[in-house]
C-alpha cells in the first residue's frame, strides 16, 4: 500500500510539472520593437516569461490571470544580438529558448504557403531564417477537427505547432489568412444556404497576436528598408456568396482603403505584400485598381498554386510558393519561371548595400529561381 501511495505521488508531481512545449512568437505592432510570447499551458494559471538580451541576468514579466492560453508581449533591445527565453505557468514551465534579433546587416525571411501537410523543414531550418511568414492555408481546415460551424475552436493550429516545435519557439512567426483558415462547413460542390467560412477568422485571431485587424496587418523594418503587407484576399471569385471567405475588396472597402493609403505614405524602398490568391485574378480586382497600388511596390508573394512561379508585368514580380507544389498548374499569363516543385520563397536583405536577394528554393534547398532586387 505503501508503495503504491508513493507512485500515485510521483505520478501527480509529474503531471503537476509538465513541460511546456507548445510556444510561438509573433509581433502585435508594426515595427519589431516587440515580441510576443504565446504558449498554451496543460493547467490554467497565470502568465510569466523569463527573457534576457545577450548573457543579461533574465528579467520576470507577469501577467495575471486564469487562462490555458497564454500571450506575453516584451520589449525588444536595440544593440541585443540574441534573446534567451522561458515560460511558466505554475508549476509548468518550459526549457529555456532563444532567437536571433534584428541588429545585424543582414535579415533573412522565408515565406511558406499551403502548410495542410507535414512537410520536411529541414533546409529551411539551415536557412537560419529571422522572421517566418506565410502566404495562406496554414492548416486543412476548422470542422475536421473542432465540429461543423464552430468558430472559435485553435485544435488545428496547435497541431501545427506541435509538428514543429522548435521552429515556433526559436522564429518569430507572422501567417495571413487563407480559405482553408476559415473553413468551417465542408465545402461542398455548391454554396449551401449557410456560411461555408468563418470571414471573422475567429479561431486565427484567438490563436496568433498580430498587428492591426490581425486578418490584415503591416510591418515595417527601418533599418532594411522594408514593409510587409498582409492582405485577406482569396477566392474573390466567390464574394457574395456563401462559398465567400475573404474580406470586401472593393475600392471603398476598409481593405483596399487601408492598403491604398499604406502604399502611398510608405517611403521603404521594399515593400511586400502577401496574398492567397491568384495573380491573374488579383490584377483584375476592382477594375485593375489593386494592381495599380500593387505596382508601387517591389513584390507580391502568394500562396494560391500548388507551385513554383515568377511572373512579371510593368516592372513588378508576382511569386507564387507552396510547400505542396505538385497540384495543378494554373500558369499566369506572364509567367517567367514555373516548376512543380515542393516549396519555399526565402527573401534576404543586406541592411549596408540596401538590396534584396530572392529564391524559390526546394525542400531539399536547392534553388529553382532566384533574382537581385537593388
Amino acid at each position: 500500500m505503501r508503495y503504491l501511495f508513493f507512485f500515485f505521488l510521483l505520478l501527480s508531481l509529474s503531471s503537476y510539472t509538465k513541460e511546456i512545449t507548445r510556444i510561438w512568437l509573433n509581433h502585435n505592432s508594426n515595427t519589431p520593437d516587440t515580441i510576443c510570447i504565446n504558449w498554451i499551458s496543460d493547467e490554467a494559471g497565470s502568465s510569466e516569461v523569463f527573457f534576457a538580451s545577450n548573457n543579461e541576468k533574465p528579467q520576470k514579466i507577469s501577467v495575471e490571470g486564469n487562462v490555458s492560453l497564454h500571450s506575453v508581449s516584451v520589449p525588444l533591445s536595440s544593440n541585443a544580438e540574441v534573446y534567451r527565453y522561458s515560460v511558466k505557468t505554475n508549476k509548468q514551465q518550459s526549457k529555456t529558448f532563444t532567437f536571433k534579433s534584428y541588429n545585424s546587416n543582414n535579415l533573412r525571411i522565408a515565406v511558406v504557403a499551403n502548410w495542410q501537410t507535414n512537410k520536411k523543414l529541414d533546409s529551411l531550418k539551415k536557412d537560419d531564417v529571422h522572421l517566418l511568414l506565410t502566404a495562406g492555408d496554414n492548416i486543412p481546415n476548422l470542422h475536421s477537427q473542432c465540429g461543423n460551424g464552430v468558430k472559435d475552436c485553435v485544435k488545428p493550429y496547435i497541431k501545427l505547432i506541435d509538428r514543429y516545435p522548435e521552429l515556433f519557439a526559436t522564429t518569430p512567426f507572422m501567417p495571413i489568412l487563407g480559405n482553408h483558415d476559415k473553413e468551417i462547413h465542408p465545402r461542398g460542390k455548391k454554396p449551401p444556404a449557410y456560411n461555408v467560412y468563418d470571414v471573422d477568422a475567429t479561431s486565427y485571431r484567438k490563436f496568433f497576436t498580430l498587428p492591426d485587424d490581425e486578418w490584415k496587418w503591416s510591418l515595417r523594418f527601418r533599418g532594411f528598408d522594408l514593409q510587409i503587407l498582409a492582405l485577406d484576399l482569396n477566392h474573390t471569385s466567390d464574394f457574395g456568396n456563401n462559398w465567400q471567405t475573404c474580406h470586401d475588396f472593393s475600392v471603398s472597402s476598409k481593405q483596399y482603403i487601408w492598403y491604398k493609403s499604406l502604399m502611398s505614405s510608405s517611403t521603404s524602398k521594399f515593400k511586400v505584400t502577401l496574398l492567397n490568391e491568384k495573380s491573374g485574378i488579383v490584377k483584375r480586382l476592382a477594375k485593375g485598381a489593386w494592381k495599380k497600388e500593387f505596382e508601387k511596390g517591389s513584390l507580391v508573394v502568394s500562396g494560391f498554386g500548388y507551385f513554383a512561379e515568377r511572373s512579371e508585368e510593368n516592372g513588378l514580380k508576382y511569386i507564387n510558393t507552396s510547400l505542396g507544389g505538385t497540384g495543378a498548374p494554373y500558369k499566369d499569363s506572364q509567367s517567367k519561371f514555373f516548376k512543380s516543385s515542393d516549396n519555399y520563397f526565402l527573401m534576404e536583405f543586406d541592411k549596408t548595400e540596401k538590396t534584396m536577394k530572392a529564391s524559390l528554393k526546394d525542400l531539399s534547398g536547392a534553388k529553382l529561381d532566384s533574382f537581385l532586387q537593388e
